[in-house]
């Protein structure tokens, strides 16, 4: 029977087991520039069979948050370099995860101060961080502006030259994040767009910047380097759509052309319930609808997994599993699933922000 921690090619990545560190957004990148500090971060859960990086925005208006990287600056990618050379040094695979928030942020966080983008001015009823004399703080998001048609191309490029930016740093691929609530998820789902455009309306509408991006993305890198992540259901940053399952159903189809590396799903709530009364949703069916389609990408699950969840996961056929929170306190945490724990317990007041505690000081498995 296939375990954890069993190797799987996907794509073109070569894993040595089937655990992923899952994006974990920790807001430890000033000025959007990684640092040393992220390096020995990353470094240290190299044993993973493949680590993801925290969301990564493709440009400045694709920042929703403090002190969250960026791919688009010469200082970025140099500071990105030096993650990748530290992973790959220990023998690891990491991937960058492609980020746009839309309306997800705040005017303090957009160029010249100007409202975030959306695919309708719809405010998300959610909150980002701003710091403030240090210390990272919760506000609302700020009222966004609809983009016009002419500016989706350059949001697509956008995204392609990030990809492309991705490779040149060292990374052994990217995953394009179309979950969560972000822009990609935006345009997708009926609660953020109201558009009456070839981008709004029905189904096949809605789905078209995913598919440009996805089809620039693959063309740029290749579809072996390429993954995606989605949320069909989950709530987050106030994101939520009339009839997931048949959307859902038309994303696997077409997903299942480009040759991906792994399609990345949080299923249920993003770090709450699995699942959701009032938004049902058969996992099962969209994986089949996606190997249907021809998609012979690794199926990665994610959303509070532990090892007798993922044991039951692998054994119902998925490929991979993500594991988030966990990989917080344990950077070792290969070793501490094969072992049986103990774990670590995240402190949950470093989770943003700040340096090197909560961050890189968790001490490794004894012996």
């Amino acid at each position: 029977m296939t375990t954890l921690f069993d190797p799987i090619q996907t794509g073109d990545l070569h894993l040595a087991n089937r655990i992923v560190m899952a994006p974990l957004t920790r807001n430890r990148a000033p000025g959007a520039i990684p640092t040393p500090l992220m390096a020995t971060y990353y470094a240290q859960r190299a044993s993973a069979g493949l680590l993801i990086t925290e969301a990564t925005a493709i440009c400045h208006e694709g920042q929703g948050y403090a002190d969250v990287p960026g791919l688009y600056g010469t200082e970025q990618l140099d500071g990105w370099k030096q993650v990748t050379k530290a992973v790959h040094n220990l023998g690891g695979k990491i991937v960058c995860q492609l980020w746009h928030v839309g309306r997800v942020s705040h005017v303090e966080l957009q160029p010249h101060f100007q409202k975030p983008v959306a695919p309708s001015a719809i405010t998300a009823k959610t909150k980002t961080v701003l710091i403030k004399d240090g210390v990272p703080t919760f506000v609302e998001t700020s009222e966004p502006r609809a983009l016009d048609a002419e500016e989706i191309p350059g949001i697509v490029q956008a995204y392609r030259h990030a990809a492309q930016n991705a490779i040149s740093a060292g990374f052994d691929g990217v995953e394009i994040h179309a979950a969560n609530g972000y822009l990609i998820d935006q345009f997708l789902k009926t609660g953020a767009n109201q558009r009456t455009d070839d981008y709004g309306g029905s189904i096949e509408n809605r789905t078209r910047l995913l598919l440009e991006v996805v089809a620039a993305v693959t063309e740029a890198i290749g579809g072996g380097r390429t993954g995606i992540r989605l949320s069909p259901v989950t709530p987050a940053n106030d994101i939520a759509d009339a009839d997931p399952q048949p959307l859902f159903t038309h994303v696997a189809r077409v997903l299942g052309r480009y040759g991906l590396a792994y399609v990345h799903v949080i299923e249920g709530a993003t770090g709450g319930p699995r699942e959701l009364a009032d938004r049902p949703f058969d996992y099962a069916a969209f994986k089949t609808a996606y190997r249907q389609a021809g998609g012979q990408g690794a199926w990665m699950v994610n959303n509070g997994y532990d090892l007798p969840l993922a044991e039951k996961a692998l054994a119902g056929g998925a490929d991979l599993v993500a594991f988030g929170k966990a990989y917080i306190a344990n950077p070792d945490l290969v070793a501490r699933l094969q072992a049986g724990g103990p774990f670590n317990t995240p402190d949950k007041m470093t989770f943003y922000g700040g340096g090197a505690q909560g961050y890189t000081d968790y001490p490794p498995l004894a012996g």
